[in-house]
């Protein structure tokens, strides 16, 4: 499922990153989202999503969240 859809207050798998634009996938790697790293969703508002990734925590807008695909931790 995509991130987007996730509950808050959650933590996930990244599945995989479903996009072919190179410079989405560069940026979602610089941040540590790539397959097989754990995410956690901390919060979900009108258009962004605050993520939780490696002791770090990002705002980034629900277009980016839902190409990232993830599964229950």
């Amino acid at each position: 499922m995509p991130l987007s859809e996730a509950l808050s207050e959650n933590d996930y798998i990244i599945t995989s990153i479903s996009t072919d634009d190179e410079e989405f996938t560069s940026f979602l790697f610089t941040l540590g989202c790539y397959s097989g790293e754990k995410i956690s969703l901390i919060s979900r508002k009108k258009n962004s999503c605050t993520i939780g990734v490696k002791d770090a925590k990002y705002n980034i807008d629900t277009a980016l969240a839902q190409i990232i695909e993830v599964e229950a931790a």
